[in-house]
């Protein structure tokens, strides 16, 4: 089990008052909160984490957000939340210790940003755009900062669509991004029957593979049949990652319908025999379609 940051077990015996907890400001009271779990008296756990320590716990907790909306539970949202906003404080204060930043610098640099990529909106000079049109002012706002940011640093580098896409996104969400990238610069299929088409075509490639058991060619085949889905989605309107999670969920509910009726009848799910698991599967999906 992936121990939380918030967990009881981590924190320190003897309780101690934080020094302004009664504070109107309630994002001042969890900087100084943060400050004293950071310091010499504080929780022994949270003294010794660092930003690259912290990359896990920040990636469960961003997926417990998307959990939470996808469930449309609130009130855990707004607990999630909670902490996901913890870790931009705990982030923040590793780096005030080492004279970078604050979480005020935090907080400035992305109200700044805001106003400054939102020109339609603090900027009166500007005509108010349709709502599709934000998207690509957006992006345009954004490849000009990279361009500013690279001359201040004196760097001479090829401009490309590619330049804000994270290569460390879950590998569905990547590929969506680096084909919305492509998209917009007109190199992208027309039809989406073409794009089923060649999600057929990569499949039949995949089939040639495997006869000749070629793995590193069926590791490749199988990287262009889900590089071509993800087209596919993107065609037809579908966020892909969604899509996956929620055909995940089902499927594993399913599942535990199964779990569920053997448990009943005294049995385990490794021990009953495949066609009697065939059966219970096509009876969970009754209960669970």
């Amino acid at each position: 089990m992936t121990m939380k940051i918030d967990d009881p077990g981590q924190k320190t015996t003897q309780p101690h008052s934080v020094a302004g907890a009664t504070s109107a400001d309630p994002m001042q009271t969890l900087v100084r909160i943060m400050a004293q779990l950071r310091g010499p008296e504080g929780c022994p756990w949270d003294r010794k984490q660092t930003w690259k320590s912290l990359i896990p716990y920040t990636i469960e907790e961003a997926y417990e957000v998307v959990e939470a909306v996808e469930t449309g539970a609130g009130d855990h949202l707004k607990d999630e939340l909670g902490d996901v906003l913890f870790h931009v404080v705990f982030y923040s204060r590793i780096a005030e210790e080492q004279n970078l930043f604050d979480i005020d610098d935090v907080i400035r640099g992305v109200t700044e940003k805001m106003i400054r990529r939102h020109p339609h909106v603090f900027a009166t000079a500007e005509a108010f755009p349709e709502a599709s049109e934000v998207p690509g002012r957006w992006e345009e706002i954004k490849r000009q900062e990279k361009r500013d940011l690279a001359q201040g640093r004196g760097e001479d580098t090829i401009p490309s669509v590619f330049d804000d896409i994270n290569s460390f996104l879950p590998a569905l969400l990547w590929a969506a991004k680096v084909q919305r990238k492509m998209a917009q610069v007109g190199f992208d299929w027309t039809d989406v029957h073409d794009v089923a088409a060649k999600v057929r075509e990569e499949l039949d490639e995949l089939a040639e593979g495997t006869a000749r058991q070629d793995q590193a060619n069926i590791e490749e085949e199988v990287g262009d049949c889900l590089f071509t889905m993800v087209n596919l989605a993107r065609h037809l309107k579908v966020n892909p990652e969604s899509a996956l999670r929620a055909s995940t969920r089902k499927f594993q509910n399913r599942f535990r319908t199964m779990e569920e009726r053997l448990h009943r009848e005294g049995r385990l799910a490794h021990e009953t025999p495949r066609d009697q698991l065939e059966a219970l599967w096509l009876e969970s999906k009754k209960h669970r379609p």
